[in-house]
């Protein structure tokens, strides 16, 4: 009888493979005599073409902007909504429409061979749609629900109190319209704004699939040469720099966990301290290895999912750390965050440590670009903030090259405690004592 030896103890783990030189896929670009700039990419995974248009929208009247991308495609002066999703169908295709405080977005995926439908279909939307009264009073009404649904929830409490306390009165401060501002909105004022902001001037156009690019562009240009507007782009402001000020509680009796937020300084994605800070954030809390994420989850168990991310917008950056956590020890929890950020503001983090974090980076850099949404997505992304896709191979040479001493300087600077604005979300009676022996403390009702 043979007898089978099973080691024990932990397993070593192999080391990391080399990471893969970063390749540009083909592309192509052309700006047509109505100003979209149409960027087609190949990317031949499958028979797929994914569409993103990017309108530069500004900060148009909250609610006719939601109300807009919400009923733009509801049906046009020769196409009912039905009629629009049924063409749409026939050639495996789909699109929506989508606005935040920089851009209205139309997005869409259909099969390659149904390119040029899609892409007649895109064009009778944006020259014609009517916004019909009774879609406008369903969607209005839909609307509704779900923005009353979202202010009951507190992570979108939190979120809305955040960007208040880092934007002020910029337009980048409120997310969500009131639902007594969606219920005025009526067609006439959506035909209005139509009008007025979605027109070519400064709008990208984006196509990725199984695609020849100079082919896709002459497709786009059939289609989309005859949109035409002569509406004004809307610029904003540059964002205020953010202020750290006391630490803003905002109560909500009752409540069985307090929502953690924090916001610190960023760079957009140009400058050179964009790769080392993207580094120190992962290395804080923006990954699952971070230590924050060690710390708070799996040391303390105060928390299940703290993350930290770089948000950029066309307007500015910033730094935001969220995590949801226990009353009892919302206390405690801003403690040791505050800890973490102060121990990699002052220390520089170890090789090992910093390598990791690289690899991390590096991968999803490139898994990012693995798949025909994803590439469009970050081909979208780079367009309407003036870059090309050719940025993501410099970006991951400044990666690869980021040292400790990089990372330790701009941790410094950018992750210190004290440049911190913070905004807690919880019961203000049970979370204020432990919050007021650590910061100054102002309080304000929760706004639903």
């Amino acid at each position: 009888m043979t007898t089978t030896t099973v080691p024990t103890g932990p397993r070593t783990l192999p080391p990391l493979g080399p990471t893969r030189k970063l390749k540009v896929p083909k592309q192509a670009e052309r700006t047509l005599r109505n100003g979209l700039t149409v960027i087609a990419v190949r990317r031949p995974a499958v028979p797929l073409v994914e569409l993103r248009l990017w309108v530069p929208f500004g900060r148009a009247h909250l609610a006719r902007g939601a109300m807009l991308s919400q009923t733009m495609l509801s049906g046009t002066e020769s196409m009912t909504s039905v009629q629009i999703a049924a063409e749409l169908q026939k050639v495996g295709g789909g699109l929506s429409a989508g606005v935040d405080p920089d851009r209205l977005m139309l997005s869409g995926a259909g099969l390659v061979t149904g390119l040029d439908r899609m892409l007649e279909l895109l064009a009778e939307v944006l020259t014609g749609a009517s916004y019909p009264g009774d879609d406008v009073a369903t969607e209005r009404d839909r609307l509704v629900d779900r923005i009353q649904v979202a202010q009951s929830q507190p992570a979108h409490l939190a979120r809305e109190a955040l960007l208040k306390r880092i934007y002020g009165r910029h337009p980048y401060a409120t997310q969500t319209p009131e639902p007594g501002q969606i219920r005025a909105v009526r067609p006439a004022a959506l035909r209005t704004l139509h009008a007025e902001r979605v027109h070519p001037a400064g709008a990208q156009l984006v196509l990725v699939g199984d695609v020849q690019p100079e082919k896709a562009l002459d497709a786009a240009e059939r289609a989309l040469s005859g949109w035409a507007g002569a509406g004004r782009v809307a610029e904003l402001p540059p964002t205020p720099p953010l202020e750290p000020g006391p630490l803003l509680l905002v109560d909500r009796p009752g409540s069985v966990q307090s929502s953690l937020r924090i916001a610190l300084p960023a760079v957009p994605r140009t400058d050179p301290d964009h790769a080392p800070l993207q580094l120190a954030n992962l290395i804080f809390g923006g990954y699952f290895s971070s230590r924050w994420v060690e710390n708070i989850r799996e040391d303390k168990g105060y928390t299940y999912g703290p993350h930290s991310v770089i948000e950029h917008s066309v307007a500015g950056s910033v730094l935001v750390a969220a995590a949801e956590v226990a009353t009892e020890v919302t206390g405690p929890a801003l403690l040791e965050t505050t800890y973490e950020l102060g121990r990699l503001a002052s220390l520089p983090p170890k090789p090992e440590e910093l390598e990791q974090a690289r690899q991390y980076a590096l991968g999803t850099l490139q898994l990012g670009m693995s798949t025909q949404a994803g590439l469009a997505a970050l081909t979208s992304a780079y367009a309407g903030n003036g870059l090309r896709l050719d940025f993501l191979a410099e970006y991951a040479a400044r990666l690869a090259k980021a040292t400790t001493d990089d990372v330790a300087r701009v941790a410094a600077h950018y992750l210190a405690p004290a440049r911190a604005a913070v905004v807690v979300l919880g019961d203000a009676e049970r979370v204020t004592p432990g919050l007021a022996a650590l910061t100054a403390v102002r309080t304000e009702p929760v706004q639903q």
